[in-house]
């Protein structure tokens, strides 16, 4: 079956006790057993709820995985992705990274002895130099938040799978919709379903998908021995949300590629980031291992982080706040928001200026956003002397 079937029907045949074409939100804590240790397969929804289950099989599905383990949020599920490390091992990780997934690395493993050397996500040889004999596991985003790098999962799951070293790949940007890992060679796929996937802004949650059996057991015991799950309410509202997954993705990435060429032209802008712009470095390798360019887009603009901020202060569709991935457009200033926890000078170095403005597109009118920004980026443009507010440019 195809994706968009996959998404409505995978985990989510219709109830066999009442018929029910959704699948129902079994809001209980723990189930009855017929004797001691003899279930019906749910003893305590810590451990499994039927709910949660439906939601596992189909994210399995479309990334196409054999099993999948929902978590309370993103950064739950990379924290389990990390817990199957030990004192003394190594992670390979892209430089372009969130903030969070950085400060897990930096301030929580690294304090039990598991260490990090960052390697330059556009480069996959800068992945080989870095490892080292210790190094069990490589972890990339691709594209890259902030700056919507991409890089060559089946280069460097090559290299690895050389090596016995595990690929983790963080999905968010891309959804399932657009980009599968475990294809191209990835063991491992994490995802915050808090953003595409639930599609919304009304939940967080997170999820991973394997297809190896060892590392899912193992997986499913920190899951469950952890406890970072998603309750029964969660798992359904990103349940339906997965249904119209396919639809709005190929809605944000209409939008973006519509606002990124733009963007592009903008004499207001110095730098757009975005894949599906063929001057963008990594376009032709997002060409070949996605099948759509997404919703994201990271944006420079001329001028001061004071100027940076008059435009967000401008903008009336894009809302000013942390997240991505909902319907509606959002915006945020990385450097103070999403990549705070960076220290400004390694922000600085990975190319995270103190203006750059990222974007997530949502699914509104494309001619309503663009002017929406033209009118925010005329009022910078103008503060500066520069060409008037009704110049054709803007247009």
């Amino acid at each position: 079956m195809k994706f968009e079937t996959r998404a409505i029907h995978d985990g989510q045949a219709p109830d066999p006790v009442t018929g029910a074409v959704t699948v129902p939100v079994f809001q209980t804590s723990t189930f009855q057993q017929d004797a001691p240790g003899r279930h019906r397969g749910y003893e305590y929804a810590r451990t499994g709820n039927p709910t949660r289950s439906a939601l596992e099989t189909a994210l399995a599905s479309l990334e196409g995985g054999k099993h999948a383990l929902a978590f309370s949020s993103g950064v739950a599920a990379t924290n389990a992705v990390f817990s199957l490390l030990k004192q003394g091992d190594h992670i390979v990780a892209g430089d372009d990274l969130y903030g969070g997934t950085y400060r897990l690395l930096e301030r929580v493993f690294s304090k039990w002895g598991i260490t990090t050397t960052y390697a330059d996500g556009g480069d996959p040889e800068s992945f080989r130099r870095a490892m080292r004999s210790s190094t069990r596991l490589v972890w990339v985003e691709t594209p890259t938040n902030p700056l919507l790098k991409i890089v060559d999962i089946k280069a460097i799951a090559k290299e690895s799978r050389n090596r016995n070293v595990l690929v983790a790949v963080d999905n968010t940007f891309a959804s399932p919709f657009f980009q599968n890992p475990l294809s191209l060679g990835a063991d491992i796929v994490v995802h915050s379903t808090t953003k595409y996937i639930a599609g919304h802004s009304d939940l967080v949650g997170g999820a991973v998908v394997v297809n190896d059996d060892e590392v899912y057991r193992e997986l499913k015991f920190l899951q469950n021995a952890a406890g970072a799950v998603p309750g029964p309410w969660d798992a359904w509202l990103t349940l339906r949300g997965l249904k119209t997954l396919a639809v709005r993705m190929k809605a944000h990435e209409e939008n973006a590629l519509f606002l990124a060429n733009f963007l592009s032209r903008h004499p207001g802008v110095k730098r757009v980031h975005y894949p599906g712009l063929k001057s963008h470095p990594g376009h032709r390798l997002a060409a070949r291992q996605m099948s759509g360019f997404g919703g994201m887009i990271g944006l420079e603009l001329k001028g001061s982080l004071k100027e940076t901020d008059r435009f967000l202060s401008r903008l009336k569709l894009f809302t000013l706040a942390e997240s991505l991935g909902g319907v509606e457009s959002l915006v945020s200033n990385p450097a103070r928001m999403t990549h705070a926890s960076i220290p400004r000078q390694q922000r600085l170095a990975r190319g995270i200026a103190d203006t750059l403005v990222r974007l997530s597109v949502g699914i509104e009118n494309k001619a309503d956003l663009k002017e929406d920004l033209v009118q925010a980026l005329s009022g910078e443009t103008a503060a500066r002397g520069g060409l008037p507010k009704g110049s054709p440019v803007y247009l």
